[in-house]
């Protein structure tokens, strides 16, 4: 940490501005401790790069909450992970309890705020990493909050500071939220035109008539390289590596794991078992899309494997499904797929936009570099 403080600002450690809250998990083997009314936060919950988590895969039973050693944190509260997925954060949106593999945080009033702390840890992840205690399995503990140092400016300023930083994560958060009641929106109209008013006079297609079924390309040091364009595995992520490349409007489905199904348009890399879904007409591209992930369980039940569940190319190029007969009847419909999803691609852009300047920001704001001016509790500018 530099000598040379910026004025007003104080070093502390951050062990000594916040509360720490460990959790805990009820018993999986008593059935009235789960499924309850409680929401229950994991990493799998919040690992997803955004400030805000909303809700939890798992519930728990308000005898499972009495009957653990897990916490309850208020709306505002932060989350964190501490073993295996180490510092991933979010900001509750509600009240919520967690595991044992989380920490929960909250700022020492009058000192700081959580706001301005979540922004201070997400600058300070990597060094959290470094510190991580590793077994088999990285692992933060309590004692790794009492290794960060910190600077604090004066209070007003630290809220100045969070909010330049949130405006533009709410703005992304909103974005977001804009993306799922698009694909909502997507869907029901999928279901209301291709199911519930389906005609017998329909004729039964497959989804390998609309696109050619190929994989990305096995290469052992895509995870060390640094390639031009984005690289997609058949998992969330995306990565950046040399490999197999594609160019046009894809849905990429992961061929194992999860069977998530996701789209890119431009070009872009992919990792085997990953399948590149390219249709001849892209006319069809937000409507297969659309049924892709409607279908997605029942394309993708038949999955082998034991260890790791796989599916195979005649699983996707086999999958029946009814469209009528002239495809004139349904242009307008495919027209409104593909501009819902160019509307998603919009958003996204714009998320990506954001995302850049707020880890532009991120850094200089939290060590003083660029400073905010304001006036009492209100911000006004903000200046190098």
């Amino acid at each position: 940490m530099s000598n040379k403080l910026p004025n007003g600002w104080k070093e502390y450690r951050l062990g000594e501005v916040i509360e720490i809250f460990g959790g805990g998990t009820p018993r999986t083997d008593v059935a009235e401790y789960w499924n309850g009314e409680i929401a229950w936060l994991s990493v799998a919950d919040f690992n997803h790069g955004r400030k805000y988590v909303y809700d939890t895969e798992k519930k728990i039973s308000k005898k499972g909450f009495q009957n653990s050693s897990t916490k309850m944190l208020k709306k505002g509260d932060i989350i964190i992970s501490a073993r295996g997925t180490v510092g991933a954060i979010a900001v509750l949106r509600k009240e919520m309890a967690f595991n044992q593999s989380c920490y929960g945080i909250r700022a020492s009033e009058n000192i700081t705020t959580n706001d301005y702390i979540y922004y201070l840890i997400k600058d300070a992840v990597s060094e959290f990493l470094q510190i991580a205690h590793g077994g088999v399995f990285d692992t933060i503990t309590r004692d790794t909050f009492s290794e960060i140092d910190i600077l604090l400016p004066p209070l007003p300023e630290q809220r100045a500071i969070a909010s330049i930083l949130s405006s533009l994560d709410d703005r992304i958060d909103l974005l977001h939220r804009e993306n799922k009641t698009l694909e909502a929106m997507a869907e029901t109209l999928f279901r209301q035109w291709f199911i519930e008013e389906a005609d017998e006079g329909w004729e039964e297609v497959k989804l390998g008539d609309f696109f050619p079924v190929v994989t990305g390309k096995k290469n052992a040091s895509f995870a060390t390289s640094d390639g031009p364009y984005p690289f997609f595995t058949c998992s969330q992520s995306v990565l950046k590596a040399p490999s197999y490349s594609f160019n046009g409007a894809a849905i990429l489905l992961a061929g194992n794991g999860d069977f998530n199904i996701k789209h890119y348009i431009g070009k872009f890399e992919a990792y085997q078992r990953t399948y590149v879904l390219m249709p001849y007409d892209t006319l069809y591209f937000g409507f297969l899309l659309t049924l892709m992930k409607y279908y997605l369980f029942d394309i993708t039940k038949g999955y082998q494997g034991s260890v790791i569940n796989f599916i195979i190319k005649p699983m996707i190029e086999d999958f029946v499904f009814l469209l009528p007969k002239r495809r004139d009847l349904i242009e307008d419909k495919l027209v409104c797929f593909n501009d819902l999803y160019r509307k998603v691609d919009a958003n996204i852009s714009q998320i990506h936009t954001l995302e850049k300047l707020r880890d532009i920001l991120l850094p200089k704001l939290m060590s003083g570099e660029v400073r905010v001016k304001y006036e009492e509790e209100e911000m006004v500018s903000c200046r190098a």
